[in-house]
C-alpha cells in the first residue's frame, strides 16, 4: 500500500508551503539578464494602452518610451517607484501614490472622487498576466510578440470574430 501517512491536513500544508516557496522569485526588479525581464506599460484614462518588454527599468530606458507616446504638459499618475522622479524635468505633470505606504488612491480635491492611483494599469497587468500564463515558457525573443498582440487586441475593443477585420486592417496596411 502505498500513500501519506499521517494527519492529511499536515500533508496539504507541507504541499502548500513547497509551493510558496517555488512561485518566490528572486528579489528586486527583473532584467534580461536575470531571465525575468521587465515591461513596461502606460494606460490612458480611456484605456488605450502602450506596453514594451526592456531591457532593464531605469530613467534612460523609460524616458525615450514616454517621450515617443505622452505629450509633453500631460498628467502622469504612477506608485513612488525613483524611476519617476524627473517626469517633471521631462516635462510632465506628475502626482503618485505611495504603495509602500498603503496609499492606493487618493482624493486630493475633497469630492469623494479618489483621481489620484494607478488602478487602471494595475487592473490591466492582471488581465495581462491571466493571458500569459496558458503561454507557460515563452522565450525573450518571442515575448514582445506576445506583448504587440496583446495591446493590439487590448486597444481594438473587439473580441471574437469581430476583432479578425481589425487584424485584416492592419496587414493590408
Amino acid at each position: 500500500m502505498s500513500g501519506h501517512k499521517g494527519n492529511p491536513e499536515a500533508v496539504a500544508q507541507k504541499g502548500r508551503e513547497g509551493r510558496r516557496n517555488r512561485l518566490r522569485g528572486a528579489r528586486g526588479r527583473g532584467t534580461l539578464e536575470k531571465e525575468k525581464p521587465p515591461v513596461f506599460g502606460m494606460i490612458q484614462g480611456c484605456g488605450l494602452v502602450v506596453i514594451q518588454m526592456l531591457t532593464n527599468v531605469r530613467q534612460v530606458t523609460i524616458e525615450p518610451l514616454i517621450k515617443s507616446v505622452v505629450s509633453p504638459g500631460t498628467l502622469i499618475y504612477t506608485d513612488e517607484y525613483g524611476i519617476y522622479a524627473r517626469l517633471t524635468e521631462w516635462g510632465y505633470e506628475h502626482k503618485s501614490v505611495n504603495h509602500g505606504g498603503g496609499e492606493y488612491a487618493r482624493d486630493e480635491d475633497g469630492d469623494g472622487f479618489h483621481e489620484v492611483h494607478v488602478n487602471t494599469m494595475e487592473g490591466f497587468w492582471s488581465l495581462l498576466r491571466g493571458w500569459l500564463r496558458p503561454h507557460r515558457g515563452i522565450s525573450q525573443e518571442r515575448l514582445p510578440f506576445y506583448l504587440g498582440f496583446f495591446e493590439f487586441v487590448h486597444n481594438a475593443g473587439k473580441r471574437g470574430k469581430a476583432l479578425l477585420h481589425s487584424l485584416v486592417e492592419l496587414l493590408v496596411k
